[in-house]
């Protein structure tokens, strides 16, 4: 069983890189990335943790950037080490830190009675992003639910242009996984709701920036979607990943390690390992 996205508490997911790699041993998977956004923290910790259960383990982060929409980009096989990459990531967290005090404004001005140390519970102290806040926010009794935090407060029109943070262009994030010897992936193209000659448009340019990959296996995929999207690897000569996007049972508690929503995932095509790692292996070369 292949899982090719799972996030841990370096970034937004509930489980530390040792709990994750141990639940997703226990949850039948045998090939697994952790891509925490924005930073390569846990790389190390999951990847000993992987190797000691028997796991087949790709190094991994998602980078967020801002195209004419947000676009989500999954590198594999990272150098962790790479002095671009942690210079990458440092801006990126630094990004985050001061986008805290613009959410905490923004949710003041809205009557929500909330503080940094009321979020930092939820993310054990360190950066904390909008997933930490929307839990503070179902603490705190002002959603119902984390998805009812977003729709409330944390992904409106007025939330993106009073308290986000600027992200990097696509081309940037792409060269920077590309020069940490990765493999660069569109995560959840779904979430893009394009179609047709805008999606292949799309593609088209993120190819010509060095994108090399789909996430066409994903938990909120539909069959028809799923089936698009491996037409469109086919016909672009893209590699195909399989992924859950797994935060966590008080993140995303639908989504379920390996196997996603309700068994939507549970892929065991052996082709999507070995083609991400010949991959890998060409473009470390160049690197």
């Amino acid at each position: 069983m292949i899982d090719l996205h799972i996030h841990t508490t370096c970034s937004d997911g509930q489980f530390t890189p040792e709990e994750t790699m141990r639940l997703a041993a226990e949850a039948g998977v045998t090939v697994a990335a952790v891509t925490d956004h924005d930073t390569v923290s846990g790389i190390s910790r999951a990847r000993q943790t992987a190797q000691q259960l028997g796991m087949t383990f790709f190094s991994g982060i998602e980078i967020s950037v801002q195209y004419t929409r947000e676009l989500h980009i999954l590198g594999y096989g990272i150098d962790a080490d790479s002095a671009a990459l942690l210079a990458f990531c440092e801006e990126n967290a630094r990004n985050r830190r001061e986008r805290t005090s613009r959410m905490l404004e923004f949710l003041h001005r809205r009557g929500v009675v909330i503080s940094l140390e009321d979020v930092r519970r939820c993310n054990q102290g360190r950066t904390s992003g909008r997933p930490h806040f929307a839990r503070a926010l179902v603490e705190l009794g002002y959603a119902g639910s984390i998805q009812d935090a977003f729709e409330k407060y944390l992904a409106t029109p007025a939330f993106y242009a009073e308290a986000e943070r600027p992200k990097p262009s696509p081309e940037k994030g792409i060269a920077v996984i590309r020069q940490a010897g990765g493999v660069a992936v569109l995560a959840h193209p779904h979430q893009l709701k394009l179609e047709g000659p805008e999606l292949e448009a799309l593609l088209q340019q993120l190819i010509s920036l060095g994108l090399q990959g789909i996430e066409a296996h994903y938990s909120r995929h539909t069959a028809e979607q799923t089936r698009l999207y491996l037409q469109l690897a086919e016909k672009y000569g893209l590699l195909v990943t399989s992924g859950s996007d797994f935060h966590g049972p008080s993140v995303k508690p639908d989504i379920q390690l390996g196997s996603g929503v309700a068994g939507s995932l549970c892929v065991e095509d052996g082709e999507i390992p070995r083609r991400l790692a010949q991959a890998i292996a060409a473009n470390s070369a160049l690197a």
